[in-house]
Formats: C-alpha cells, sequence, structure tokens
C-alpha cells in the first residue's frame, strides 16, 4: 500500500508532507508568552517555584528557570487547550491580567504552532506582596 505525501502531484513544496508539533513546543510557547504580560510575577504555584529554584542551584543542571512550570498543555492535529498556574502581582487587577494572559497565549501559539486555541484555563495561586521575596531565593543555605 502506498501513501500519497503530495510528492510529483504538482503541490507546492510548502505543502509537500506532515509537520508535527509536540506538546512541550506548546508549553514553552504558552509560558512564554503568559510570562511577558504585566502583573504576572511567575508561572506555577510556591512549592513548584522552590523546587526549580532549588534544581537551578545546583551544578549541572539547567541554569534557566524551567519555562514550563505551571503550564499543562493538551494539543491535537488543528487545537490545543492550554492551562495555566500563575502568580499576580498584588494591586493588579486578576481579571484584566487574566484577559491580557488569554490574549497574549492564544495570539503566540496560534501564530506560531499553527493550532486553533479552544480554551485558555487560569488558576491564580498566589499573589506577590511587595515586602515578599520569592520562594527559595536569597535563602541559599549552601555555597
Amino acid at each position: 500500500m502506498t501513501e500519497n505525501t503530495g510528492v510529483g502531484q504538482g503541490g507546492a513544496p510548502g505543502t509537500r508532507g506532515r509537520t508535527t508539533v509536540a506538546d512541550v513546543v506548546v508549553e514553552k510557547i504558552a509560558g512564554m508568552a503568559a510570562r511577558d504580560v504585566p502583573g504576572v510575577h511567575a508561572l506555577g504555584s510556591g512549592f513548584a517555584r522552590s523546587m526549580g529554584s532549588m534544581r537551578e542551584r545546583m551544578p549541572g543542571t539547567d541554569s534557566g528557570r524551567s519555562v514550563t512550570r505551571g503550564v499543562s498543555v493538551e494539543v491535537g492535529e488543528l487545537q490545543a487547550a492550554i492551562d495555566l498556574e500563575i502568580v499576580v502581582d498584588y494591586g493588579v487587577s486578576i481579571t484584566d491580567v487574566a484577559g491580557a494572559v488569554r490574549e497574549s497565549v492564544i495570539s503566540a501559539v496560534e501564530r506560531m504552532a499553527d493550532r486553533e486555541v479552544v480554551e485558555v484555563n487560569l488558576m491564580v495561586s498566589d499573589v506577590q506582596l511587595p515586602d515578599e521575596e520569592d520562594e527559595g531565593a536569597g535563602r541559599q543555605r549552601i555555597q
């Protein structure tokens, strides 16, 4: 049995073949787009952030913060659904931040991954107060 891939059929070269986008790609796009929104302090729960902070300080591990922390996606061939857990800055309107996060994430995923985003669910897990340090930051026990 042969599969018709469009080769030799006169189709444009850019339409021949299949492109698959991995879930982690959409997670990274969504995570970066959400972090860029003013009023979003961080992604992930306090526990996940503190564990990530400890992991980042360990020798031999990735020194950059995890872009996908607090991001969960389901990606199909044409659509994607995204769940985000965020921490907002104190004093911002959570409703306004949530709307801006949805717009940013939907725009980025649809533009970059060519998947229709059917929903972006947000859970605000914390509020960063002005006088609080990030969990795990500045409390390094071992040097």
